[in-house]
Parts: structure tokens; C-alpha cells; sequence
């Protein structure tokens, strides 16, 4: 399998109106990607790079990983079906992260910064513009 794109989005009093942003992205994915997905949805979040750790399957949205699985931190997925928005923090909040089928080792190798990007909430990208 290979990595997907990697589309990061900041939400912060720099850009009040970020949902007008996210239209237009996903109108540019839906342009570029145009076999939207219509099936069901997986990915398997792992609490440590190379797919290690505690793990859980995922079928549909989760707001906090924390208090749905007890897990702390997802350092690496593997997206099986569906494409998907990985958010910083709980409640999909703070940045964000696109991602397709694929495997994805390693966020930190993926440039999400010296200490890693943490990801607490994964949202279904179930309608594209």
C-alpha cells in the first residue's frame, strides 16, 4: 500500500472562518480524487510508530480516544476503507490530518514536527462538496 496525501489545516483565531477553507479543500479533492467513496469505513489506530502498542479498529467516528479506548496517543494507522480527518484533540479540534487507504508508520517521520503530532479524535469524511 502506499501513503496518502497529507493535507494539514490549522483552526485558531488566525483563520475564524476555517470551514470555508475546508470547502474549498475538499472541492480540490473531490476535483483531484474524483471516485468518492461509497462503501464501508475501517482504519486501526496503534498507540506507537510501526504499528505497535495497544490498537483498536475503527468503523465510524470517535470524538476522544482517550475516553472511548483509554488510549493516550496514536503514533501510527493503517486506513483499510474510507477516507478519514485526524484531528489534534478531542472533540475534532486543532489541526488536522487527511488520510486515504494506506499504512501511515510513523506520523512523527511524516513531518508532523520533533515530538510528533498526536492525534486524539478521527472523523468519516462521508460528504465531499
Amino acid at each position: 500500500m502506499t501513503m496518502g496525501r497529507i493535507i494539514f489545516y490549522e483552526t485558531s483565531q488566525d483563520c475564524p472562518d476555517i470551514s470555508s477553507h475546508l470547502s474549498r479543500a475538499q472541492a480540490r479533492m473531490t476535483a483531484s480524487d474524483p471516485a468518492q467513496h461509497r462503501g464501508s469505513y475501517r482504519m486501526k489506530i496503534y498507540e506507537k510508530e510501526n504499528f505497535g502498542g495497544q490498537n483498536m479498529e475503527l468503523m465510524d467516528d470517535c470524538d476522544s480516544i482517550h475516553d472511548r479506548y483509554r488510549m493516550s496517543d496514536c503514533q501510527s494507522a493503517q486506513v483499510m476503507d474510507g477516507h478519514w480527518l485526524m484531528f489534534e484533540q478531542p472533540h475534532f479540534r486543532g489541526r488536522m490530518m487527511y488520510m486515504r487507504p494506506g499504512e501511515y508508520r510513523s506520523f512523527r517521520d511524516m513531518g508532523m514536527g520533533v515530538k510528533g503530532m498526536r492525534f486524539m479524535s478521527m472523523k468519516r469524511i462521508t460528504d465531499i462538496c
